[in-house]
Parts: C-alpha cells; sequence; structure tokens
C-alpha cells in the first residue's frame, strides 16, 4: 500500500473540493511546475507529471467516484458491483479459494476489503516461506481486472491565434492549452482562419482536441484568400524618376522596380509571393503605391520644390471639372 498516490494531497485540496477549486489549484501548481518555467529541473517535471495526473483523475466525474470508493485500486473497478468473481474472470484460483466464502457486504469499501483479505493471508496457516503459497501482492493484481467499461472519451475544441508569418511557414509550435498543458504541434505551411487540427486523444478523457485556427491581423500584410496586399510608401522624386526598391513580403525581402510616373494608389504585382495553396503554389502579393510628400522639409529641401514649382511643365488640374 506504501505506492498509493492520495491525489486530493498532491493538488492540495479537500476531498469536497468543487471541480473550480480542483482546476484553480491545478493551473496554480501546473504554473509552477511546468517544465518551460523549470528548463531541466527533474523534481520539478515529476511535480507537474503528479499534478496533471491528479488533476485528470479527479476533474471527471466517473474516475473521481471510482477513486474516492476503491482508492489506490479504483483503477481495477474495486468489488465489481458487489459480486463474487465467475471462474471465467481473470482471478487466480488458488486465490480464490481464500475468500470464495467472503460475505463482501460487509465491508463498507474495497479497501477495506482488500486490507482484510491479505491480514486473513497472514494468519490462515499458510507457510510464507513455502513457494506454493500464493503472493499476496501479486494474486490482487492479476485477479482485480475489470470487465470493460463504457468510453467516456470526449472531443474538445480550442481557439489557436496564429501569427500570420507563422503560419506561412508552418512548422513546429508549442501551444499552451487552458487547462495549463504545453503540447507541441506539427504545424502544416498555409493554415487558414478557421480551418481545424485534429490532436489525437489530447482532448478530455483520451478524446480528441481540436485546434481551430485564426490568424492574427499583420500590420503590414492583408491576406485576401491566397493573394497578400500591402501599401508600400514612396516619396514625391522616386514616383516621377522610378525607382528599384526592396519590398517585404512572407518569404523575404524582394526587388521592385518602381515605374517612372507611378500613381498613388496603383498596384503592382509579385507572381507567387503571396499565401500558400499548397506544397508547390502560391498566390500573388499585390503592391498598393502610396505617394508620401515630407511632412517637415528642409531648407534645402523646401527651396528645390520652389525652384521645380516655378519650371514644372505640366498642371495637375489640368482635367479638373471636365
Amino acid at each position: 500500500m506504501q505506492n498509493f498516490r492520495n491525489y486530493y494531497d498532491i493538488l492540495g485540496v479537500p476531498k469536497s473540493a468543487s471541480v473550480d477549486e480542483l482546476k484553480r489549484s491545478y493551473r496554480k501548481q501546473a504554473r509552477k511546475y511546468h517544465p518551460d518555467v523549470n528548463p531541466g529541473n527533474k523534481e520539478a517535471e515529476e511535480k507537474f507529471k503528479d499534478v496533471s495526473e491528479a488533476y485528470e483523475v479527479l476533474a471527471d466525474p466517473d474516475k473521481r467516484k471510482q477513486y474516492d470508493q476503491f482508492g489506490q485500486f479504483w483503477r481495477q473497478g474495486g468489488f465489481q458491483n458487489g459480486r463474487t468473481p465467475s471462474r471465467n474472470e481473470s482471478y487466480n484460483p488458488d486465490f480464490d479459494r481464500g475468500y470464495g466464502d467472503v460475505d463482501f457486504s460487509q465491508f463498507s469499501d474495497f479497501q477495506e476489503f482488500v486490507d482484510q483479505l491479505l491480514g486473513k493471508f497472514r494468519t490462515s496457516g499458510n507457510d510464507p516461506r513455502d513457494p506454493r503459497t500464493p503472493d499476496p501482492a501479486y494474486s490482487y493484481r492479476s485477479s482485480t481486472q475489470a470487465p470493460p467499461r463504457s468510453s467516456t472519451r470526449r472531443d474538445a475544441e480550442a481557439l489557436l491565434n496564429l501569427p500570420l508569418d507563422r503560419a506561412y511557414v508552418g512548422g513546429r509550435e508549442r501551444i499552451r492549452l487552458e487547462d495549463g498543458r504545453s503540447l507541441e504541434v506539427n504545424m502544416p505551411a498555409g493554415v487558414m482562419t478557421n480551418q481545424r487540427i485534429r490532436l489525437k486523444g489530447q482532448g478530455p478523457s483520451g478524446g480528441d482536441l481540436y485546434l481551430k485556427i485564426n490568424l492574427q491581423p499583420h500590420p503590414f500584410f492583408t491576406l485576401e484568400g491566397y493573394d497578400i496586399r500591402c501599401q508600400l510608401p514612396i516619396a514625391p522624386s522616386e514616383a516621377v524618376l522610378g525607382i528599384q526598391v526592396e519590398v517585404p513580403t512572407l518569404s523575404g525581402l524582394v526587388k521592385l522596380t518602381i515605374p517612372s510616373g507611378v500613381k498613388s494608389g496603383q498596384q503592382l504585382r509579385l507572381s507567387s509571393k503571396g499565401f500558400p495553396k499548397d506544397s508547390r503554389s502560391f498566390g500573388d502579393q499585390y503592391v498598393e503605391i502610396q505617394i508620401v510628400v515630407p511632412k517637415s522639409p528642409s531648407n534645402r529641401e523646401r527651396d528645390l520644390y520652389e525652384q521645380l514649382l516655378k519650371v514644372q511643365s505640366f498642371d495637375p488640374r489640368e482635367n479638373l471639372g471636365k
């Protein structure tokens, strides 16, 4: 009985604790002992596993009921619904002879039954030095296999907010769930908003967990379908003369030639520099030109603009009202 793990003590809550109390205590201890917070600390890692195991059992109503009733033997199903096991079940025959005439109704729970049963072995006249005498611990483990129980697995869904640039490249992503668990997910490249990723067996009681993707807004890029859109500011002189500039894309900087006489609002296309459609094809990136004038020109710049104003050969309002 020395290996018994008291899940209530591990979580630091009373046996009457509510689900909310269990959750609060688990989150507090999970944050304290999480491997990400204690890298390389084996003791903290073991404590994190202990509190996770304790919460998994106590947060499940069926498991908690079994645990409260049968203690360390809750996984074996306890009294088998209060009946004497039949011979076609996996009980050890020698062990059966030691308690075949026992009235199970006299015991308050399975723990009391086992304690008295082991005491009966010690006083039944069997010589512990006799190799034919069954080992109580071994006999118990081999005789308490419960019949299959109905599954309590449930699927769940969690929202995963993902930066656009991370969604573009994909790869391994470490996420932290609301219950304090930390999972590493191999994210495919090009995931989109409302797409769901299935994590098998990571939901409540062994069910599946579905991550619903939500792509976060990017300060420079806008995603429309598989196309990327952005705005590129240029100076008036660059618009008049034309220039080659470096433009950010999700795959890195690329050179873009701004044609002479480009207009504000005009869009230039970067082929296949958009979002992944599949492993081989991509959308396009559209660069919208924004001609920006200086807010505080230097004296030298002002002089040059004044000279330009005197010699410019075109009237920007020539067609106004026509």
